[in-house]
């Protein structure tokens, strides 16, 4: 089992691989707006929080921004996603990012929405993988073993699947860390969380290498303490 989830991680970097070489060329605009994939499937993939930092722990925070609320921010650099919530106030959670030469910056918007994903990895990945000694499946169902994790929000532009995507994981030990090829990953029990906050079409700025996102302005400020303490 090991070996195989190896291998299905190995195809999923691969998949963002290809859509990094290609980050340059996007511009913003509307996405056409896909039906949400939800399904019946009830499963446990929650991970032990002693594998991720306690700065990189789901937090409602301070956050002075002229975003608004709804907004999405990703900071590569700091390896926080803020929820942008109105008047000073957002969610921030910790997440995994593209390596060195890997990550990218851009507007763009969630195009469609699934739980649980699935991954097809495309034929010329399957042939070009083989080559390398690694042998992927047609089709990887979605499930605790899946490398997309529990959620997926495929980010889109002009219209166009970017194949880059929010989406939870099986490895919560790379939160924090500049591991992926360009995909954002998050704790499955935070991209769930993210998942029903955040509706098809919603902006996403991705801040990183080019600053490609253009003027943006953003402020963490802190933990929000009276809102960890009592809510609201």
């Amino acid at each position: 089992m090991k070996a195989a989830l190896s291998t299905v991680t190995a195809g999923v970097v691969a998949a963002c691989l290809l859509a990094a070489s290609n980050a340059a060329a996007f511009t913003a605009s509307t996405p056409i707006a896909a039906p949400v994939a939800r399904t019946d499937v009830i499963r446990v993939a929650m991970e032990p929080q002693g594998q991720v930092k306690p700065q990189f722990q789901r937090r409602m925070v301070r956050l002075a921004t002229n975003e608004e609320p709804g907004t999405v921010i990703v900071d590569t650099n700091n390896k926080y996603l803020y929820l942008v919530e109105g008047n000073n106030r957002a969610r921030r959670y910790g997440i995994g990012v593209g390596r060195d030469g890997f990550g990218w910056s851009g507007v763009v918007k969630v195009g469609r929405k699934a739980e649980w994903p699935g991954w097809t990895p495309p034929p010329e990945m399957i042939v070009r993988e083989a080559k390398k000694g690694h042998k992927l499946p047609a089709y990887q169902e979605g499930g605790e073993d899946n490398p997309l994790g529990a959620r997926a929000m495929y980010l889109y532009r002009n219209g166009n699947d970017t194949a880059f995507r929010i989406h939870g994981t099986n490895q919560p030990w790379s939160i924090g860390l500049n591991m992926s090829s360009g995909c954002i990953r998050m704790m499955n029990k935070d991209v769930m969380d993210l998942y029903d906050r955040v509706p098809v079409g919603t902006k996403v700025i991705v801040v990183g290498p080019g600053n490609k996102q253009g003027e943006v302005s953003y402020q963490d400020r802190g933990v929000d303490v009276l809102r960890t303490l009592f809510g609201g």
